[in-house]
C-alpha cells in the first residue's frame, strides 16, 4: 500500500454528526501488558460529548489497525498492484539516525527551549541543533556540522551543508541572549524565599590566546593545564539555572560574591537563601552576607574548625547514642546554627582506608634500611628525600616522626594524632543562619547535601554526557558561549534523564536530599531499583539501560526517504519502534514525531 494524501483530522465525521476514531487502551498486569483496540464515535446528547463503542479491532493484525487509524485520520491509500508497483518498485534513497534526536527534540519542545532561546530565525535553528548535538553526540562544532548530515537535524532544519562560521555567529547570537535566557530559566524555577545550590569546577583549555585561560587549582586532576572555571548555580533539586565563566585562577570566595550580586540584581530575589561548599562560604562570606538583608546561607565547617570543636569539649561522641545528628551552639559561632552529624559508615570506612594508608606507608619506608645498610643511601639528606617520597606516595606525613641521621634512619607512628583524628572520623558540622523557624536540623542538612545534584551536573556535563572539556574557542565570548550551550544541554538532559528513569538504573522512588527524614544515614535503593537492578528488566518487561545506552537504542529509530520506481513520489516512513523506543516518548508523553520541527 501506499500513502497519498494529508493529514487532515484525528476523525472522521459519520453520517450522523459523531466523529469515528480508534481508540487503544493499555493495562499492565504483573509482568504482562494488555492492549485493547476499540472503534469508536463520539457525540453530542444534551449539550455533553458521549462515545460510543462500535466494535472491538483488538484481534486484528497491528497493520490493519493502522491503516483503519490512519484511514479515519483523512489518508487515503491505493493499493499496490493497481498503481502498477511491485515490491521491487520501492526503493530507500537514504536513512538517517531519528530516534535519540527526536526524543531531544520532543523534550525541548515540551519544556519550550526554543521560544525561550529567542524568536524563529534561522540563527535559533542553529542553536538548537547545536543544543541537540551536544546532548546526543557531544563533539566539536566541525564534527556537529558533519553529523547533521547523517541524522535528522540536518533534513528538518535545513543545516545539512552548514558552515563552521555560521555555527560560530550562532553562538555569538546565542551569549547575546544569556541574561534573557537565564532570567527565562530563573523565573520558571526560583522563587523569593527559596534556595539556591552553587558550586564551582574548572575545565582545562587547549590554547592560550583567550584571556579568561590561567593556571589555578584544577578540579580535572590536569595539573599545569591552563584552565577557565565557572560557577553553576541551581535550584533546590539541582536543575541548572545560570551559569558564569570566570578565569582560571578565580579563588571561590570571589566567584561567590558574583554570583550572590547576580542573584539579586539580575533575577530579583531580595530573600534567598544560598547553599554552598565549605570551601566557597568563608568567613569573610559570612560577614559580607550578614550585611545583604534578606540573604541567608547553608554550608559546612572545614576539618581544623571541627578538630577545634572536638578538642574544646563541644562535640563529644555520646552526643550521637541515640541520634545521629544533633544541634549546638558555641561563642565562635554566634548567631549561627551548628548541626553536628556522624554518619557510622563514612566513619568505619575513613577508619579503614586510614588504616590501610598507614600500613602501606610503613612498608615503603621499610625498604629504606635495607638500602642505607647495604651502602646505597649514606647521606642524610637522600635519606630524608627517599622517606620524604615515601611519605608523600600515601599523604601520611602528619602521622609519622622521623630521625634521619647519617647512614641512620627510624621511624615512630604519632598515635595521638591518629587518635585525634579518629575521633572524628564519620562527623561533619552543618553551619548556617537560617532560623530555627523557617528550617529544622533535618531539612538544613539535606539542603546541604543537595550540593551533591550540582556535583552529579557537573559529572554529566564534564564527562559521561555533555563532553564539555577541554576547550578549544580562543576568544572569549566564544568560551562564555560553548559554557551556556553546556547549560542548555544540561537543562534538557536533567529533565530528559528523569522522564526516562523508568528505563534506567536510576532510583525514581528515592527523592530530593532535602526531603529525606534521615538525610545523615546513607540513602538505599528502592525495591523497584534493587529489582531492577538484579533482574535488568523493569516491572513492564523492557531491558533496563544506563542513560547513554538508552540514547543508543534510541538511534537505531531511523527514518528513511523511499522513492517509487520510475516516478518522482518519494515519502518518509519511520522503522518499526521497539517497545523501549514507545515506551521512551509515552514518557516523554509525546507521540513518536516523523519530523523534528
Amino acid at each position: 500500500m501506499t500513502r497519498a494524501g494529508a493529514h487532515v483530522e484525528n476523525c472522521f465525521l459519520a453520517p450522523r454528526g459523531s466523529a469515528v476514531h480508534v481508540h487503544t487502551t493499555r493495562r499492565h498486569y504483573k509482568d504482562k501488558v494488555y492492549e485493547t483496540t476499540l472503534l469508536r464515535r463520539s457525540y453530542r446528547e444534551g449539550g455533553k460529548v458521549k462515545t460510543e463503542t462500535l466494535g472491538n479491532l483488538s484481534h486484528l493484525p497491528k497493520e490493519t489497525i493502522e491503516l483503519v487509524r490512519a484511514s479515519l485520520k483523512g489518508e487515503t491509500f491505493v493499493r499496490a498492484d493497481e498503481a502498477g508497483l511491485s515490491p521491487e518498485g520501492f526503493s530507500i534513497e537514504r536513512s538517517l539516525l531519528h530516534g535519540h534526536v527526536a526524543a531531544c527534540f520532543a523534550m525541548a519542545e515540551k519544556l519550550g527551549l526554543a521560544e525561550l532561546i529567542g524568536p524563529p530565525c534561522r540563527e535559533r535553528d542553529l542553536a538548537m541543533s547545536l543544543l541537540v548535538a551536544r546532548a546526543t553526540n557531544p563533539s566539536s562544532k566541525l564534527a556537529a556540522a558533519q553529523l547533521f548530515a547523517d541524522t535528522t537535524i540536518g533534513a528538518d532544519l535545513g543545516v545539512e551543508q552548514v558552515h563552521t562560521d555560521e555555527l560560530y555567529k550562532a553562538m555569538d547570537w546565542l551569549y547575546s541572549s544569556q541574561d534573557a535566557i537565564e532570567g527565562g530559566l530563573a523565573a520558571r524555577h526560583l522563587r523569593s524565599g527559596g534556595r539556591v545550590l552553587y558550586d564551582l569546577s574548572s575545565s582545562w583549555m587547549e590554547g592560550a590566546t583567550c584571556p579568561l585561560v590561567a593556571r589555578g587549582h584544577s578540579r580535572d586532576g590536569k595539573r599545569g593545564k591552563a584552565q577557565i572555571e565557572y560557577g553553576l548555580l541551581s535550584d533546590g533539586q539541582g536543575r541548572p539555572i545560570a551559569v558564569e565563566v570566570f578565569k582560571g585562577n578565580t579563588a571561590d570566595p570571589s566567584a561567590f560574591i558574583k554570583v550572590v550580586s547576580a542573584v539579586r540584581e539580575r533575577f530579583g530575589l531580595e530573600e534567598i537563601t544560598f547553599v554552598g561548599d565549605r570551601g566557597m562560604i568563608t568567613k569573610a562570606i559570612v560577614q559580607a552576607l550578614s550585611k545583604l538583608p534578606g540573604a541567608s546561607w547553608i554550608t559546612a565547617l572545614r576539618a581544623p574548625e571541627i578538630k577545634a570543636l572536638v578538642a574544646s569539649g563541644a562535640i563529644q561522641i555520646s552526643l550521637f547514642d541515640e541520634v545521629n545528628l544533633a544541634e549546638i551552639t558555641h561563642p565562635d559561632y554566634e548567631g549561627e546554627r551548628l548541626v553536628v552529624c556522624r554518619n557510622p559508615a563514612l566513619a568505619d570506612r575513613r577508619a579503614h582506608t586510614r588504616a590501610a594508608l598507614v600500613d602501606a606507608t610503613e612498608a615503603a619506608l621499610a625498604k629504606l634500611p635495607a638500602s642505607v645498610e647495604a651502602g646505597r643511601l649514606k647521606d642524610h639528606t637522600k635519606i630524608a628525600l627517599r622517606a620524604g617520597r615515601a611519605v608523600a606516595r600515601y599523604k601520611m606525613a602528619k602521622h609519622f616522626e622521623f630521625l634521619v641521621e647519617q647512614g641512620r634512619i627510624t621511624w615512630s607512628r604519632k598515635q595521638y594524632q591518629i587518635d585525634q583524628e579518629a575521633a572524628t572520623d564519620g562527623i561533619y558540622v552543618i553551619r548556617s543562619s537560617v532560623p530555627g523557624e523557617t528550617a529544622s536540623a533535618v531539612e538544613l542538612v539535606g539542603t546541604y547535601k543537595s550540593l551533591s545534584e550540582v556535583e552529579a551536573d557537573f559529572r554529566s556535563w564534564k564527562a559521561s554526557d555533555l563532553d564539555l572539556r577541554p576547550i578549544f574557542h580562543w576568544t572569549e565570548n566564544r568560551v562564555r558561549a560553548h559554557v551556556l550551550l553546556c547549560l542548555l544541554a544540561g537543562y534538557l538532559t536533567w529533565h530528559l534523564r528523569r522522564a526516562v528513569a523508568p528505563l534506567t538504573f536510576s532510583d525514581t522512588e528515592r527523592g530530593p536530599q532535602s526531603t529525606r527524614l534521615d538525610p545523615v544515614s546513607p540513602a538505599l535503593a528502592s525495591p523497584t531499583t534493587r529489582a531492577k537492578a538484579a533482574t535488568k528488566h523493569t516491572e513492564t518487561g523492557e531491558p533496563v539501560h544506563s542513560y547513554q545506552s538508552l540514547l543508543e537504542h534510541l538511534k537505531t529509530l531511523t527514518r528513511s526517504t523511499c522513492r517509487i520506481a520510475g516516478s518522482d513520489m518519494t515519502f518518509d516512513k519511520l522503522s518499526e519502534p521497539t517497545p523501549t523506543q514507545r515506551r521512551v516518548f509515552e514518557l516523554i508523553a509525546k507521540p513518536i514525531p516523523l519530523h523534528l520541527m
